[in-house]
């Protein structure tokens, strides 16, 4: 944990998609003050017509970013985290102003095991991006 599961409309190439990782992996890292080692990204890329926003005029292509995190940050660092991954993807990606929402599962640390790490997460603590 975290695992960072972002669903968009287009293709993009390998390379773009790596690219977009490790900056979300380093945003993460710094803003959120966890171990990148933890950090998992995956990027759906569903097509054309596959993620609608509704609203009171006719759907228009979105794109949804679902974060599965270590409870324990504060609003104002998950807003912060929102933004900078917002800014990034529109970047990297080329996504339209108001395409992306960010939504935040937050989860104790036992409910994530790291085969990599050999065991369970700890539960987040404010002193871990120092360690």
């Amino acid at each position: 944990m975290p695992y960072l599961q972002l669903e968009v409309i287009r293709n993009y190439p390998y390379a773009t998609k790596k690219l977009l990782a490790k900056r979300i992996g380093e945003t993460y890292s710094k803003i959120m003050k966890a171990d990148q080692n933890r950090i998992t990204v995956s990027i759906r890329e569903l097509g054309e017509g596959s993620i609608w926003r509704c609203g009171d005029e006719e759907p228009m292509p979105a794109a949804i970013m679902m974060c599965d995190i270590r409870k324990g940050r504060d609003a104002h660092l998950r807003i912060a985290l929102s933004k900078a991954l917002i800014e990034m993807c529109n970047e990297v990606l080329g996504l339209e102003t108001g395409q992306l929402n960010i939504e935040f599962t937050q989860h104790s640390g036992d409910e994530m095991y790291h085969q990599r790490l050999g065991s369970f997460s700890a539960d987040w603590t404010a002193n871990e991006g120092s360690l």
